[in-house]
């Protein structure tokens, strides 16, 4: 049963109302947006999602998954392997203004037109919010060396001082 392919649309709230518990995968070939930001990343993503109802009445998504991506250092260039780790927790509103209503500990996250929310999108997005700002390896790994200055300085040649022009008008 792990290796189930996941729904990409699914109704938060009849999947509240069951308790519905989905393991299993999404294939990462269609996400464009994460696949530009990497240089690779695997094939499949694992992701577990829970729905449920909490004692407020909400209704809550709440899930977790890891990706292995190569991305490129920013201090060397190389590439190297980095674990994108997703643990999210959303309750779906109709609108804006019933986002505002929600406690400060869930994320909004708006269903479309059919009732439905997109799983696999919001998987994608949570992911892209996973990648570092400014990926690098540790300073062990990296091949730059940590003082690495990137030009030089000229000397200190004998200018003129500005002030000179100064002491003359005195």
């Amino acid at each position: 049963m792990k290796n189930l392919k996941l729904p990409i649309t699914i109704d938060p709230y009849r999947s509240a109302m069951r308790r519905l518990v989905c393991e299993g995968y999404f294939e990462t070939s269609g996400m464009n947006r994460l696949l530009a930001a990497t240089i690779s990343c695997s094939e499949q993503i694992n992701v577990s999602v829970k729905f449920s109802v909490d004692e407020l009445g909400l209704k809550v998504i709440h899930g977790q998954g890891s990706l292995m991506v190569t991305l490129a250092c920013q201090r060397c260039n190389e590439a190297f392997e980095h674990e994108l780790a997703i643990d999210f927790t959303f309750s779906p509103v109709k609108n804006a203004e019933a986002a505002d209503d929600l406690p400060s500990y869930y994320d909004a996250i708006e269903f479309d037109e059919n009732g439905e929310i997109n799983l696999y999108e919001l998987v994608e997005e949570e992911l892209l919010l996973e990648i570092p700002l400014i990926p690098k390896h540790s300073l062990d790994d990296c091949s730059a060396s940590a003082d690495t200055t990137w030009g030089e300085l000229p000397k200190e040649q004998d200018k003129p001082n500005p002030f000179d022009v100064l002491k003359q008008l005195k």
